[in-house]
């Protein structure tokens, strides 16, 4: 059987487990963007950012 065969008899075929696998997807989707945008963002703003620089200012 293959793969697409698989697939639409256990995710597309229902409704239920169609917006399940949907919401599961868009969740890990955001989880992962969301932790490769910010390890982006402090890569290149490393040595600006507050937790980097705040040792000089705190007391």
């Amino acid at each position: 059987m293959s793969l697409w065969a698989t697939l639409n008899r256990t995710v597309f075929k229902r409704t239920s487990t169609f917006f399940l696998a949907g919401a599961a997807g868009t969740f890990f989707f955001e989880r992962t963007f969301d932790v490769i945008s910010e390890s982006i963002f402090e890569s290149i703003n490393k040595g600006k950012l507050w937790k980097d620089i705040k040792h000089k200012y705190e007391q």
